[in-house]
């Protein structure tokens, strides 16, 4: 009977593990299609480690042994195609040593796909996991692939992911013109509740590639993903997405403090492991930093004293205090304020500390950059409170979730 129980725990403890996902993928609908849509096509793929099926088969390899399918290009964005690339740094073309396809630097000289690369393609297709937040790079490199599709004339495929801050969360106000970059692409939120398909079908259905180009798009729709479903609900195996955003949640954190992180002054907790999921310094006492921003009471979060010492980066070897963040109520909380309010804080325990004044010159015009404008510091900078950007980062929110309606496709 003993011998019975266990078992019976084994076996759930297994099936828990290896439960069927909820959510097909684009590459997969792709594949239960027979791969129609490329059939007699030469193929250029743009994808990175995070391109893969529900079993961790690369869409790479996938489309290799397509039938009727020719992959004959590969396009790797930051981190390259195989994922092998560390962060910022440049990616020179090579040959994929496991097919021996050609494989083009998008992260290097150029950004966008070149005459001599787009040679011999019929068909662009893109599959990465993105992170639904406006300052990461692989949306740009999406954009800028699809004017390289309309200026080329070739059909532009995107196998549609998830949003692992689900479809339903957006904040933050539109890029303004002058600070547009790789960081801010394009005239939307920060956090902009789009998959990556329903993203490319707003650029180009708004006309916001450069010079108003329009590129002849296709979506491969997933199937069983609802608006609601953050990653953990879609039964996905989660591949990381770039080095600093290891594990399914990091995806959520790095909107709560990645743009403090730019300052490069209060560590956001790359370096260590919880990336993006804390904040810290050498003269912050945690508990002391811990019961301020709790005495807040800031809506759907918590936070925990804590002391680290990260293991690499800019804060290596140094002894940090500060706290981590526990989000309790993801619909009530407001992803992008927690790093306001964490300098907000810190504000008023430590008024010499002053992240804006003690950063390098050229991290100003970051924070820009991924702010979307320059109104952001200004604002926020008077008085170091939350409550004077607060509205401004909340100006364009509900106009925009109307607009991407018309191109929501679940």
């Amino acid at each position: 009977m003993k011998n019975k129980k266990i078992l019976t725990v084994l076996f759930a403890l297994f099936f828990s593990f290896t439960a069927i996902p909820q959510v097909m993928t684009g590459i997969e609908v792709l594949r239960e299609n027979n791969f129609d849509l490329l059939k007699g096509k030469r193929v250029g793929l743009i994808t990175n480690p995070t391109g893969v099926d529900s079993k961790l088969v690369s869409t790479v390899d996938i489309l290799n042994s397509a039938p009727g399918v020719k992959l004959v290009a590969l396009f790797g964005p930051e981190h390259g195609v195989r994922g092998d690339i560390s962060a910022g740094d440049k990616v020179d073309n090579y040959t994929d040593p496991k097919t021996g396809i050609p494989v083009y630097s998008l992260y290097g000289k150029t950004r966008k796909p070149t005459t001599e690369m787009m040679k011999g393609i019929d068909v662009l297709v893109f599959d990465i996991q993105d992170i639904g937040a406006r300052s990461y790079t692989f949306i740009s490199t999406m954009g800028l692939a699809m004017e390289a599709a309309a200026e080329f004339n070739v059909n532009f495929v995107v196998l549609d992911r998830p949003n692992p801050l689900g479809g339903l969360k957006i904040e933050g106000n539109l890029t303004e013109t002058g600070y547009y970059s790789f960081v801010s692409q394009f005239k939307i939120p920060y956090v902009y509740g789009l998959t990556v398909g329903e993203l490319a079908k707003l650029l180009n259905g708004e006309r916001y590639l450069t010079g108003g180009k329009k590129c002849n798009l296709e979506v491969v729709q997933m199937k069983g993903w609802q608006r609601e479903m953050t990653f953990d609900a879609t039964g996905l195996p989660w591949v990381l997405t770039s080095p600093h955003i290891p594990y399914k949640e990091s995806a959520i954190f790095y909107s709560t403090s990645g743009i403090l992180g730019e300052l490069g002054v209060i560590s956001e907790g790359v370096g260590y492991t919880l990336p993006f999921q804390m904040f810290g310094a050498e003269w912050i006492d945690g508990a002391k930093l811990a019961d301020k921003l709790n005495s807040m009471n800031i809506k759907g979060v918590i936070f925990r004293p804590l002391s680290f010492k990260p293991y690499y980066g800019a804060h290596q070897g140094k002894q940090l205090g500060g706290v981590q963040v526990y989000i309790t109520d993801y619909e009530k909380v407001n992803l992008m304020s927690i790093q306001f309010l964490v300098m907000e804080a810190n504000n008023e325990l430590y008024p010499n500390k002053n992240p804006f004044k003690m950063c390098k010159s050229d991290r100003l015009n970051m924070f820009d950059k991924v702010c979307g404008s320059k109104t952001v510091r200004d604002l926020f900078t008077k008085r170091m409170r939350y409550a004077d950007v607060e509205a401004f980062l909340n100006k364009d929110v509900e106009s925009f979730r109307k607009l991407s309606q018309k191109y929501y496709l679940y």
